[in-house]
């Protein structure tokens, strides 16, 4: 069953107002715990600008074997692309940091809003929870995560980054969880230089946060990719604290060849 979530009516903590015109984040396609029992974790998947969460449920399907007491759900965008083809996270005529950062603080509310409401439908806490996203899907995966009151278990951002000040950052930052960055070094529209400048910002302020390149892969999603998002959202969010234990080498960069 799908449902909807309207814009929270009252401003936000951070000052931000909430968007207007009754936009809404609604449930997309769902793959159901396998265990077939109460769901103990829960995979939210942001998809990209122009696309819909069919778009990225289909990579859960390689993840739910793992993960079999958790449920994956695709969010839906609440604005139609600019160009009428699929949804987006936020509107914005151009890639400048300025118009970015407007868009994900316009977007924040509303996925905050959701995440909660999901949440509590299955009576889980940020801890059992874990964010994905694509492109726009996680640039807004990453805005949101660091500003939770609660620590989520995990993010994988593929093709993303964050273009804002260091010093809003260090101002806003209430959440430190484990991050996975994805991204093609052939990327045209998200340069691989961003998400470095991304991993570095981060590790600044204390966040646990490791990268992946991807040889010669441009703005996309391969196998590669999606099997090592699998592999961490199985380790952090499923076996957390054997995987806390082991004290990752955050700085470590994972190159593979892409197939």
């Amino acid at each position: 069953m799908t449902g909807s979530l309207e814009a929270p009516p009252a401003p936000q903590a951070s000052g931000e107002a909430p968007a207007a015109g009754g936009l809404k984040i609604t449930e997309g396609p769902k793959i159901a715990a396998l265990s077939c029992g109460k769901p103990v974790y829960l995979v939210v998947l942001l998809h990209g600008e122009g696309m819909s969460g069919q778009a990225v449920i289909d990579q859960a399907l390689n993840w739910a074997p793992t993960m079999p007491k958790a449920d994956f759900l695709a969010a839906e965008a609440p604005f139609p692309a600019a160009d009428g083809n699929g949804r987006q996270w936020f509107e914005t005529t151009d890639m400048t940091p300025e118009a970015i950062n407007a868009g994900l603080a316009r977007a924040a509310p509303l996925l905050d809003a959701f995440l909660d409401e999901m949440l509590a439908q299955r009576r889980l806490k940020d801890n059992h929870l874990a964010l994905v996203g694509f492109s726009q899907g996680a640039m807004l995966a990453l805005h949101v995560a660091l500003r939770r009151a609660e620590t989520m278990a995990a993010v994988v951002a593929f093709s993303g980054a964050l273009h804002e000040p260091a010093a809003q950052l260090q101002a806003e930052i209430r959440a430190r969880p484990d991050i996975l960055m994805i991204h093609g070094e052939a990327d045209e529209v998200v340069p691989f230089a961003a998400m470095t400048a991304t991993k570095e910002a981060l590790k600044a302020q204390g966040v646990p946060v490791k990268s992946m390149r991807r040889p010669g892969l441009g703005h996309e999603m391969d196998d590669d990719g999606v099997i090592a998002a699998g592999d961490f959202l199985t380790a952090l969010v499923v076996h957390k604290p054997a995987a806390k234990a082991d004290d990752h080498d955050h700085d470590h960069d994972h190159d593979h060849d892409h197939h």
